[in-house]
């Protein structure tokens, strides 16, 4: 049985025999798994912490600050990094669903390098879990924070890497998440992924296309609160469908839902909500994004499809 006290005065000792006196930055998301590596971290080596969060323009409505502030509240110095320009650079043109992700990871690494260097440290701890290394060396798609279980060496970008948490699970983490006492708002976080809703759209991505999607993000995250959902989220799909608008026919844009239960990630069944759920949220996001004209649920449990549609 998992033991959550062991575990986390082990890797105390392990982080501090790791790191001596080097600082170390952490990349916060806010997301249980790297809000607990920071937090972890934290304990391990004190002031020598510095966590960033990136924003990349991908993120929810007001997430880089939501972040910053809770960051503050555990004690942690934290800063934020605009580079959402620099992202959008990085995915332009780009349609393919593993390019996409593979660009991302290489723009997040690039300028995680750069702050390392900026901040004077010589570790990066990320929150990297057991799933992400699973579902990326297994080929099933390429995780943004995972670099040497595929053979790249992290000093490429300038840094040596702590992953706490690499060998436990999503439920695990957050029984330490628990264990440690952070805020609920943290240990049941829903995931979210680490390239955000730039795969939560179909085919390119534009700034327009992520205004849509995040919209469509907050009507369903807040629809589904009261569910037990390990994941409800929104998908912007490609293509356009015929709709009326104002008693005129037009050609709109097409959300998919998306709500499963799942304890690890490996795998996922999607939910039996009620129609009448389904109904209200399709209606939100039809009347409060004008520019969508249909709404689908996504039925399908993992295998054999991902959680995610991209």
């Amino acid at each position: 049985m998992f033991d959550p006290e062991k575990f986390v005065a082990g890797k105390i000792r392990e982080i501090q025999g790791a790191v001596g006196s080097e600082r170390v930055l952490a990349a916060c998301s806010g997301g249980v798994d790297s809000t607990t590596t920071a937090f972890l971290v934290h304990k391990a080596v004190q002031e020598r912490l510095i966590a960033v969060f990136i924003d990349d323009g991908l993120r929810r409505e007001s997430e880089p600050q939501w972040t910053l502030d809770l960051l503050n509240r555990l004690g942690i110095q934290a800063k934020l990094l605009d580079r959402s320009d620099l992202f959008f650079s990085a995915l332009h043109g780009l349609t393919d669903a593993e390019e996409k992700r593979k660009s991302f990871r290489e723009t997040f690494y690039r300028t995680l390098g750069e702050a390392v260097k900026a901040e004077r440290a010589k570790f990066l701890a990320q929150g990297t879990i057991a799933a992400d290394i699973v579902e990326t060396t297994g080929g099933v798609k390429s995780q943004h924070n995972v670099l040497e279980q595929i053979g790249i060496d992290p000093m490429t970008y300038g840094f040596e890497v702590i992953e706490p948490l690499k060998e436990l699970y999503k439920n695990e983490v957050r029984t330490v998440a628990r264990y440690l006492r952070l805020p609920r708002q943290v240990s049941e976080r829903m995931p979210f992924p680490g390239p955000a809703l730039a795969i939560r759209l179909v085919g390119g991505v534009t700034r327009e296309k992520v205004a849509i999607v995040r919209k469509a993000t907050e009507i369903v995250e807040h629809e589904t609160r009261n569910l037990k959902a390990f994941q409800s989220f929104a998908v912007l799909l490609e293509g356009k469908a015929t709709g009326i608008k104002n008693g005129k026919r037009v050609y709109g844009d097409m959300i998919a839902l998306r709500i499963v239960s799942s304890k690890t990630a490996i795998c996922a069944r999607a939910m039996p909500v009620s129609f009448a759920l389904l109904r209200r949220i399709a209606n939100r996001v039809t009347s409060e994004i004008p520019s969508v004209v249909k709404c689908l649920y996504d039925a399908t449990d993992k295998p054999p499809s991902t959680i995610e549609f991209e």
